[in-house]
């Protein structure tokens, strides 16, 4: 049985040790919650019915006959899922196809605030997000309960292909989420240091990100790096002008 998407993202959106704990408490920062995106349960998928039971199987004749009937294409699980979002949690990307040339609305959000982009992004689903920036999808909408971006979901999970992807399609790289972080600030407060996270602040930075924004306590990208002993993070921040 798959594990839901929800409990392998609250694995990774685990606090990077004490250090890194103690850094934020004393920045009076408090984790992010843990529950974020929900993919479909096995209960809900097992009730699904029409579109949405054609998009989470990928059923390609079903899909096509149900579209050919001029159903809605934006109608939504219990959870203000669409189609669209079901098929790309799925990654059923020929689902995803279909319903994109149908006509679906891509930028619909569902009720935790994720659109199709960040669901993909957020999934290191690199695949799956070429597809739907290929089928007009927008990289600056702002999702999730924390007025955030992709980019910056993305940019703290480390998923290095996703962020090249979001910035070349035109992500808004300084957008401040609600808890006054950017997708670069992510990337150091939580990030693991590592050659990935690493690769984003350098993408970021080259692609024109501030290295001055702060957090919402006045601290710039490069006293937390400091902070938080990352040293190659520190030299990139310092090559590109940081104070």
């Amino acid at each position: 049985m798959r594990a839901p998407l929800v409990g392998r993202w609250a694995q990774r959106r685990s606090w990077p040790g004490l250090a890194g704990a103690c850094l934020l408490l004393a920045l009076g920062v408090s984790a992010p919650s843990a529950h974020a995106q929900v993919a479909p349960s096995n209960a809900q998928v097992g009730a699904y019915h029409g579109l949405h039971s054609a998009a989470h199987t990928g059923d390609v004749a079903q899909l096509q006959k149900l579209i050919n009937a001029r159903v809605d294409l934006n109608v939504r699980d219990e959870f203000g899922r669409t189609p669209l979002h079901v098929a790309t949690f799925a990654r059923q990307r020929e689902a995803i196809r279909l319903l994109t040339k149908a006509g679906a609305n891509l930028a619909l959000l569902e009720n935790d605030r994720y659109d199709a982009v960040t669901i993909a992004a957020v999934a290191g689903d690199e695949e799956t997000l070429r597809l739907l920036l290929a089928k007009g999808a927008s990289a600056a909408l702002v999702t999730s309960r924390y007025d955030g971006t992709a980019l910056i979901a993305a940019a703290h999970l480390g998923h290095v292909g996703v962020v090249k992807q979001l910035i070349a399609a035109g992500a808004p790289l300084d957008h401040v989420n609600n808890l006054h972080w950017t997708a670069l600030i992510e990337a150091i407060v939580l990030g693991d240091g590592g050659q990935r996270h690493q690769n984003i602040v350098r993408d970021l930075l080259a692609a024109g990100a501030s290295p001055h924004l702060t957090d919402r306590q006045g601290t710039t990208p490069l006293a937390l790096a400091r902070a938080r002993g990352f040293d190659a993070m520190v030299r990139l921040l310092e090559a590109a002008g940081a104070k």
